[in-house]
């Protein structure tokens, strides 16, 4: 497991970007449970982030791809509407305790 942040550096409704080991992900925080996914948009293989760690659509409740405004759940990374509609981004296996949040690469 890879150590990301303490976890008040990840707000609630808030999202994360984050390079580790050259591995690109991205973490949110959704009614106190925190998500982690590859930063990677299964429509094209590019990031999502609109800008440095900002991964959310304005209502701050699905992460939204940057490039074609694809809308992906929160909890399952399922696209919902887009080009991907159907196809999800890949998940990682995490935890939360209270040294702060980790994710296994």
């Amino acid at each position: 497991m890879k150590f990301l942040c303490p976890s008040d550096t990840l707000a609630a409704d808030c999202s994360l970007g984050f390079d580790i080991d050259g591995c690109k992900l991205l973490a949110v925080r959704r009614d106190g449970i925190a998500y982690f996914y590859i930063n990677r948009c299964p429509h094209r293989g590019i990031p999502l982030d609109w800008q440095p760690g900002q991964f959310l659509d304005t209502s701050a409740s699905l992460i939204q791809c940057a490039t074609h405004g694809a809308l992906f759940l929160i909890e399952s990374g399922e696209c919902i509407a887009g080009p991907c509609a159907g196809q999800s981004l890949t998940a990682l296996p995490g935890r939360e305790d209270a040294q702060g949040l980790w994710v296994e690469l």
